[in-house]
């Protein structure tokens, strides 16, 4: 077998790993969590629906192919809870650690590629990553709103959290951060998070 196409399916056949890992946001239907390639594939699709509330043009390729592969360091680093203040201490180190390994599979050339895009959306400073990072914050909203706000009952989690968490969100699509606020907002009402 060609060493290229051997790299490029060892790679493909390592990121299957990411179904195996778990999240603490439930399905719409509340009945089980949700995997990062769930989660990736949920941010894709809506990278191509949503992306006319951008705040400004993106590239949609580029950002789908951001947020397909914004996750795949957790192969390793594990899936660290949003609110989950000890486990963010470590999380970029991890990552990185992660990102090394990974991407580092592929043939040079894809591995850069695929690296400098991962390393885009951590940034943050481009469109594509701000609006990649709204959606990567409003997808748990949208699941968790639809199922009664399980899993953040399960966590205690307070609206201060969530405001901070999401705050960023407007920086990629106002649309989405809006929507977002409203989401919160009705939630405190229904008691499913507490007002501080």
């Amino acid at each position: 077998m060609d060493e290229r196409l051997k790299k490029q399916l060892d790679f493909l056949l390592e990121i299957d790993k990411s179904k195996e890992v778990g999240r603490q946001t439930y399905l719409a239907d509340g009945t089980r969590k949700e995997n990062d390639a769930e989660h990736s594939w949920h941010l894709a699709l809506m990278a191509i629906l949503l992306s006319e509330y951008a705040n400004s043009d993106i590239d949609v390729l580029k950002t789908v192919t951001m947020v397909l592969i914004h996750d795949l360091v957790e192969i390793d680093a594990g899936d660290t809870y949003a609110y989950d203040v000890e486990g963010n201490k470590t999380k970029r180190e991890r990552e990185i650690k992660a990102a090394d390994r990974i991407f580092n599979l592929l043939p040079k050339d894809q591995a850069d590629k695929m690296r400098a895009v991962w390393e885009e959306f951590e940034r943050g400073d481009t469109p594509e990553s701000q609006f990649a990072a709204a959606l990567d914050k409003t997808q748990p909203v949208i699941l968790t709103d639809k199922q009664g706000g399980k899993s953040w009952l399960e966590h205690g989690v307070k609206k201060s959290q969530i405001a901070k968490r999401t705050a960023s969100v407007s920086l990629g699509s106002k649309v989405l951060g809006d929507f977002v606020d409203d989401a919160v907002e009705r939630n405190v009402k229904k008691g499913l998070l507490k007002d501080e």
